[in-house]
């Protein structure tokens, strides 16, 4: 797991300043750049603090040109317990962001991630209705008609709302569906147990891959819900080899 970094630039350094170097690692020497870049640049690029996007401007258009349509990302309060440890809540059925998109998970689960590991791209299959294409359908869901929640086939398709309890993850979003923009957003989140404005959580629609590095050295613990229940058929895989642990290549000859 890679520390979060600012970019190498290619500026060349200060002569003055480096001049008590030799000649060879002066010519060798770049400078890091510390800038932030623009907002998109963030949301796509380098990644950005889940407070960040969840309180920010959604009619923002830099902001607009490279959120994937159907994703969601809300604040949660998590509340200290002096001496004793903490309190936070999920989400309430008739309140906030799933209230609002009409979303209540069907089925409720736990993952643990240890440190150091990473969780490949999944992707869960979009529902289409028969009479239409999967462009039209999309276009008309996400683009011609965002606010219509009702039409979206939650009881059809698999949508997660992901919660975060423990540990620190980057999840990197890719937009997959058919006839919408290929958009990427890259999102640092934070469990309770280290409280602040990345305390968030994500709604991930069908049709948009997903992936999960922890950061750190704790482990991460996730509670999740989808809109459906557990289905074997809905969990597809890319790009997924960093979840297969080989043995050593010792092993493997005595083996075989």
């Amino acid at each position: 797991m890679k520390p979060r970094q600012p970019d190498h630039s290619a500026a060349k350094p200060n002569d003055r300043l480096w001049r008590g170097l030799s000649e060879d690692a002066q010519a060798a020497l770049i400078m890091r750049s510390y800038a932030r870049g623009s907002l998109g640049e963030r949301v796509a690029e380098s990644g950005i603090e889940a407070g960040e996007l969840a309180c920010a401007d959604r009619s923002n258009p830099e902001l607009a040109q490279v959120w994937i349509p159907g994703v969601e990302i809300f604040p949660r309060t998590i509340y200290p317990q002096r001496h004793r440890g903490l309190f936070g809540e999920f989400a309430r059925r008739d309140e906030g962001a799933l209230a609002t998109i009409g979303l209540w998970p069907q089925q409720w689960s736990a993952a643990r991630m240890f440190a150091q590991t990473a969780k490949g791209f999944h992707i869960h299959p979009p529902a289409v209705p028969d009479e239409t294409s999967p462009n039209d359908w999309f276009q008309r869901l996400f683009l011609a008609e965002p606010k219509n929640f009702a039409l979206r086939p939650y009881a059809e398709e698999q949508w997660d709302v992901m919660f975060f309890v423990q540990g620190r993850a980057e999840m990197i979003l890719r937009e997959a569906r058919a006839g919408l923009p290929r958009r990427t957003m890259r999102v640092f989140l934070e469990g309770d147990n280290h409280r602040g404005p990345n305390n968030a959580a994500v709604v991930i629609p069908p049709g948009v891959a997903h992936a999960i590095r922890v950061e750190g050295s704790e482990d991460l613990i996730m509670v999740y819900g989808t809109s459906t229940s557990f289905k074997t058929e809905f969990e597809g895989r890319i790009a997924s080899e960093i979840e297969n642990a080989e043995l050593p290549e010792s092993w493997r000859k005595f083996l075989a």
